[in-house]
């Protein structure tokens, strides 16, 4: 199914990144920072942020990111200079960030779960010059002498020993500290997890967001006035793209929680009149467990979006159920992509269940055999993926980039197949696939299933080395409020699944499954504790 054509009428092709003939949006902001002028000019007095004590209208929004800019530029911080954020969900991560944007500098948002060797290999690779910090994240910080570039240090919360306070970093605003911004210009570097090596600087240009901004514009319907809730990491390219950048272009409101805690989550939404959340699945499967939706108003919740794993069947059952109004609409992407490659469109969400959606309005999506030959509808391979919203490489990292690139499009590493409607499905992680005794197994296929289960919160498939059918299968399956049992899993999976899929083995844990400071199931852990 085709996005209609008041959406496909706004698309011209053009030339970009040295010759790349793309699909991109006739009209649109020049960069984030214009993005961001339309919505105060337009909406100056409509509310912008809300996080802990603060409500930030447009207008104030601007003073701040005015008086901030001025700051960075009082501390010789000007065009293409990094800038490190270590900064949680609050306010000051959407200050910190517009301000980098209008100096013309270049925002590195770091997870505030990293490590100390992981912070001091991405401040040092990526060179940055500043880092803004919340105070209470000092203590696992970089020693100065381990840090090359870094000149500067900001501490959100008071002073440090190493860093200043962010409260005087801002100054007063009475010059204008708008520097030129081209639209292919680097604005954010986001390192991804890392699960198999050091992590890779993903290079988000002002030309990759502005264009996913407008996608999950036109594919969600979002328009001015919508309140979105941020619960998942700011720093993700999910919380970064999807949720604050995409609410600046529509004028809505964000209203920021620090951590995801079920109850508060529901009381917010009720509260605060959300009508869109991008969550991950398991989030809204815990809100399902642990509240009773129908004792809070949550009629104005319209959107809400999720990626990352697939929504367990029963989850959505019971939402829909629950919440008739809510429509549940899938979107795969990466941090390659800056968040969106598909959406589910919201007019057939329900009927396509099993399906991430089809291609974003822009983008160019192949399905490739072992030889980057396209394959036929139906048929699996590996998704390469092009169009506006695709980065144009990884941060002084050359060699990823001619590895993972070919000829603008991004080799995924996701196993899936097209419908001859345009329906994609994904089966799996090319390195995941498990082959016992010469079948291939989808780990995702089984994965699918066992989260159907009712109790299973998350689960994840890997393969156990067998000296006679080369390897075996194992689900670990994190379950709470009631118990799961191996023969439970067994027998379900055996009813849903040919014999060879079946779990060879079933380990159930009572807390959730290690993840990376991105949020991925790390499972190269599981298979060390197996």
């Amino acid at each position: 199914m085709p996005w209609s054509e008041e959406i496909t009428d706004r698309i011209r092709e053009e030339t970009h990144f040295g010759g790349r003939r793309l699909k991109c949006f006739a009209e649109r902001p020049a960069n984030v920072n214009a993005l961001f002028a339309e919505a105060v000019q337009n909406h100056g007095s409509a509310e912008a942020l809300v996080g802990g004590d603060s409500r930030l209208s447009f207008t104030a929004l601007e003073s701040e990111v005015a008086a901030l800019a001025a700051g960075l530029c009082n501390n010789g911080i000007g065009a293409g200079e990094r800038v490190a954020m270590l900064v949680g969900n609050r306010c000051e991560f959407v200050v910190v960030l517009l301000a980098v944007f209008r100096v013309g500098a270049i925002a590195v948002p770091v997870n505030i779960r990293e490590q100390t060797p992981e912070l001091a290999y991405i401040l040092n690779h990526c060179g940055a010059a500043l880092l803004i910090h919340d105070r209470e994240i000092e203590p696992k910080l970089p020693a100065p002498e381990a840090l090359d570039h870094l000149k500067i240090r900001y501490s959100i919360g008071g002073e440090t020993a190493l860093a200043k306070d962010y409260a005087n970093l801002a100054a007063a605003a009475g010059t204008e500290y708008t520097a030129p911004v081209e639209e292919e210009q680097v604005a954010i570097i986001l390192y991804t997890s890392g699960t198999t090596g050091l992590p890779k600087g993903a290079m988000l240009t002002h030309f990759n967001l502005v264009h996913s901004c407008m996608h999950f514009q036109y594919c969600m319907d979002l328009g001015a006035g919508e309140r979105s809730l941020l619960v998942v990491p700011a720093s993700h390219v999910t919380g970064v793209v999807a949720i604050l950048l995409t609410m600046l272009r529509v004028a809505g409101c964000t209203v920021i929680l620090p951590f995801f805690e079920a109850r508060e989550v529901i009381e917010i939404i009720s509260t605060e009149n959300i009508t869109h959340t991008v969550m991950v699945p398991a989030m809204y499967n815990l809100c399902l467990l642990r509240c009773k939706l129908d004792e809070y108003d949550l009629s104005a919740w319209r959107i809400g979006g999720f990626g990352g794993a697939p929504m367990p069947v029963p989850t959505i059952h019971a939402l829909s159920k629950e919440l008739p109004d809510l429509s549940l609409i899938n979107a795969y992407g990466s941090t390659e992509a800056t968040s969106p490659a598909t959406v589910l469109p919201i007019a057939t969400a329900s009927l396509h269940t099993d399906s991430v959606g089809i291609a974003v309005p822009c983008a160019d999506i192949r399905i490739v055999d072992e030889n980057g030959q396209n394959l036929p509808d139906g048929e699996h391979g590996e998704l390469w993926i092009g169009g506006p919203m695709m980065v144009p490489g990884y941060w002084n990292n050359p060699e990823k980039t001619r590895s993972e690139f070919d000829q603008g499009y991004w080799k995924s590493g996701d196993i899936g197949s097209r419908d001859e409607q345009g329906y994609i499905r994904l089966h799996d992680r090319r390195k995941d696939m498990i082959i016992r005794g010469g079948y291939n197994i989808y780990s995702a296929e089984i994965e699918n299933v066992v989260t159907a289960i009712e109790g299973v919160i998350e689960c994840a498939v890997i393969g156990r080395p067998d000296r006679v059918l080369g390897e075996k299968t194992e689900v670990i399956v994190y379950a709470q409020e009631m118990p799961i049992t191996t023969e439970l899993v067994i027998e379900y999976c055996s009813s849903h699944l040919a014999d060879y899929k079946v779990p060879d083995y079933v380990t159930v844990v009572a807390e959730p499954l290690p993840r990376n400071a991105n949020g991925k199931v790390i499972k190269t852990a599981l298979r060390k504790h197996t």
